[in-house]
């Protein structure tokens, strides 16, 4: 039979055994508390020096594009033999440590840190904003955008509905209560019904400018040369692109001596360049799991300032490419 005492010790070492067992849980807590905290500021830490990074890669294609008009002051003409066009393969962050600092290359000194990059000119693609200058449907513009949409497999009635939108959007009182959201980019033609798919499509050869603005046709892809305008093909695109080649286009001249089929004025100053004023900056930096992309607009001006007029950021990359975008500011 069991005394008192005996029950006495049970109880004693049943509530030691929950007292532990507490301690223990609470333990547990606040270390895992600790563990997530050091894994938050790490996560922000390696954000933040990965902006930096970007920005100064953004910096670094400002400075390529103002050297390259200043190089052009004579002969005003870009193409894509010239050195802004050349994209950064994937190099090691520390290969420019090393190089600023002008010391030898150690492959296991700096940080597992892989920079990335190009420069594309913006003018290459058809702006948008050309097709909606006016309160009134422009035909001629019109007609492009819809080819475009046509040789990317949409139909020409649902281009009607989207750009009536965007021309609606654009010329709207921003004072009006209704006033519908004005879109400054190709991704926020989401709000007028182009989905996802239908953009990635139209992607290469659509952009949306803040202003009216010329196709370079030393950049420009086969399609959008063939829908510039009315009387051009694939035909006449790809003679443009391989005369383009061996020598860049300096004026619209040149273009009627290689296609005299063409009507007159199908190809004139305000709808073809030789000469780009906005470039997209992308940077991308792979810092061990997590990849980060930053896509900049900027804008050359005549006296070879580069400024930039918007910036997006990618972060956590997939296989396919694809991540959450976050708009920026421009500085």
């Amino acid at each position: 039979m069991k005394t008192p005492r005996t029950h006495r010790r049970g109880a004693a070492l049943l509530t030691a055994m929950v007292i532990v067992t507490l301690v223990a849980s609470l333990a547990a807590a606040t270390v895992w508390r600790q563990f997530r905290a050091v894994q938050i500021e790490a996560a922000d830490r390696a954000r933040a020096q990965a902006g930096w990074v970007l920005v100064g890669a953004l910096d670094w294609a400002r400075l390529i594009l103002r050297e390259d008009a200043r190089a052009n002051e004579r002969e005003p003409v870009d193409h894509l033999g010239e050195v802004w066009a050349v994209p950064l393969a994937e190099a090691r962050l520390s290969t420019f440590l090393a190089a600023d600092k002008g010391q030898s290359l150690d492959a296991d000194a700096g940080p597992e840190a892989f920079l990335s990059g190009s420069i594309e000119d913006a003018q290459g693609r058809y702006n948008l904003a050309n097709a909606i200058e006016k309160k009134e449907p422009d035909g001629a513009e019109t007609r492009v955008v819809e080819r475009l949409a046509e040789s990317a497999g949409l139909s020409r009635a649902a281009v009607q509905v989207w750009l009536e939108q965007l021309r609606q959007a654009r010329h709207a009182s921003p004072d009006a209560q209704d006033a519908p959201l004005r879109a400054r980019s190709l991704e926020q033609l989401a709000w007028y019904g182009l989905d996802a798919t239908a953009r990635a499509k139209l992607e290469p050869w659509l952009v949306l400018l803040p202003e009216k603005k010329p196709v370079n046709v030393n950049t420009a892809p086969r399609e959008v040369l063939a829908a510039l305008a009315d009387g051009m093909n694939l035909a006449y695109a790809e003679r443009i692109v391989q005369r383009r080649r061996n020598q860049a286009f300096r004026d619209v001249g040149e273009l009627k001596l290689l296609l005299p089929e063409l009507p007159a004025g199908a190809l004139d100053g305000e709808r073809v360049a030789f000469r780009s004023e906005y470039f997209f900056v992308t940077g991308r930096l792979r810092l061990d799991e997590r990849v980060m992309q930053q896509r900049s607009l900027v804008q050359r001006e005549a006296r070879g300032e580069v400024n930039v007029r918007r910036r997006e950021r990618v972060s956590s990359l997939d296989e396919t490419g694809s991540g959450q975008r976050t708009p920026l500011l421009a500085p």
